[in-house]
């Protein structure tokens, strides 16, 4: 059995929505990549509630997780995840253009696996997003119910 492997990317942003998915879309690196707009989606999708209610799929096997974003943030949303049993296993990268050392100390308290800046440049972005594609996509084995298998 194949593992099909999906990212989680949690971001407000639709321009760095479109650049992430191309970049990861580009490199081949996933076969799936689900999009929530903020927190509250992503704990939706997480927890299979609302529209996500009929998922069946393991988990992903990493969240790019931005902080600033509306509803509830990216530093909720990780305190969440890293608190809950069923989800904290589950690799979450920071994805973000913060660069406040508070952010920084505090996700990393909090269980984040990794924090990266959002490059200004587009090349950069592009590569800096195939980079953690790379690692966590293929590299990385990811934790027991990340992914789903198909025959």
């Amino acid at each position: 059995m194949k593992l099909f492997k999906r990212i989680l990317l949690v971001d407000d942003d639709s321009k760095d929505i479109e650049m992430t998915m191309s970049a990861l879309s580009v490199s081949h690196l996933v076969n799936d990549i689900q999009v929530a707009r903020d927190g509250v989606e992503a704990l939706d999708y997480l927890y299979r509630r609302g529209k996500f209610a009929q998922e069946t799929d393991g988990y992903p096997v990493v969240i790019l997780l931005d902080l600033k974003m509306p509803k509830l943030d990216g530093v909720q949303v990780l305190k969440q995840i890293k608190s809950d049993d069923n989800l904290k296993s589950i690799p979450v990268v920071i994805l973000t253009s913060s660069r406040e050392s508070k952010d920084l100390e505090t996700c990393y308290k909090l269980g984040a696996n990794g924090y990266v800046v959002k490059p200004v440049k587009f090349a950069d972005f592009v590569e800096t997003v195939r980079e953690i594609g790379v690692f966590w996509g293929l590299i990385n084995e990811p934790p027991p119910g990340c992914g789903r298998k198909s025959s």
